[in-house]
């Protein structure tokens, strides 16, 4: 199964070693950025709603998302898989092209991994970014009269989970989005280039997440809704809903899109949008106003 996954892998420069060993051999540029994340059936996927293809894809996008959020550039991954005893090998065959699509979309080599049986499916991916002499953008470098600006796509993922938990598939382009984030490849490094100050993916929610942010620049934060703008496709699942669209946008989860702070005399780069300011103080605001609500996913929350 092994030789099946990492038949013919195409291996970036920085690879000077890749599967087939007891660990890879990497030449990277400068530091190093590491994260690692995983996607367990029945907590972050069902087969059921997502196919394997759609799964492979899905478990880089998300660990590459984190490298981008440090201002780094992605380079490799490692992939741990448990698999039920009896899973059809079709099914390893579809991840794998999935896994390999989405290396091939944020220019990541696939170097190595892991593989084991488990009850259910789950996928552990390590992502490695070099930064090729610049600087991390951490999440404590926010400073008060800034501004908080996003690059990527709020609530699709969230408004799409919810169409799939009425049992339906449309709006479709939500669906999609659920099964699989569209990243922002790229824009991390622009924004360290442009002079970001501090940055994060947006995983658990835009509200969650620019806490974290906040907490770690020891400063408030405030979002003003009249910047973003709400699609139609997020319109009509509220419309059938009742439910707000600022739920799926600020607090909606599973984004992947950047958000970053910059300073107030900082022309944005393209395809970043202005949301909200950076205060003195602590904690999150909207329109000025405390946030009534969950601000986003938690994983142990019951």
């Amino acid at each position: 199964m092994i030789r099946r996954i990492t038949a013919d892998l195409e291996q970036s420069p920085t690879t000077i070693l890749g599967p087939g060993d007891d660990a890879a051999v990497l030449r990277l540029d400068g530091d190093a950025a590491v994260t690692t994340d995983m996607l367990v059936e029945g907590v972050h996927f069902r087969r059921n709603w997502t196919t394997p293809f759609q799964l492979g894809r899905k478990a880089i996008a998300v660990n590459v998302s984190d490298v981008e959020a440090m201002g780094a550039v992605p380079v490799s991954v490692v992939v741990a898989l448990a698999l039920p005893i009896g899973l059809e090998e079709t099914w390893v065959d579809q991840f794998s092209a999935g896994v390999r699509e989405e290396c091939a979309r944020s220019g990541v080599s696939l170097v190595g991994g892991d593989l084991s049986r488990s009850e259910s499916i789950t996928v552990c991916v390590t992502a490695i970014g070099e930064f090729r002499g610049s600087t991390p953008v951490t999440r404590g470098g926010a400073a008060p009269g800034e501004q908080v600006a996003v690059c990527g796509r709020l609530g699709w993922s969230s408004a799409g989970l919810t169409v799939l938990q009425r049992g339906f598939g449309s709006p479709k382009e939500l669906v999609v989005e659920h099964q699989c984030p569209t990243v922002p490849y790229g824009q991390g490094r622009v924004a360290a280039a442009a002079g970001a100050t501090a940055m994060m993916d947006v995983s658990d929610g835009l509200l969650a997440d620019l806490g974290h942010l906040a907490e770690a620049s020891r400063v408030a934060v405030d979002l003003e809704t009249d910047a973003f703008a709400v699609t139609d496709a997020i319109a009509r699942v509220c419309a059938a809903t009742g439910k707000s669209p600022w739920g799926f946008i600020l607090a909606g989860g599973e984004d992947h899109a950047l958000v970053a702070t910059f300073p107030a005399d900082v022309a944005l780069p393209e395809g970043w949008l202005r949301v909200g300011s950076v205060l003195e103080g602590e904690g999150l605001t909207v329109n000025a106003l405390p946030w009534q609500g969950a601000a986003g996913w938690d994983h142990f929350a019951r």
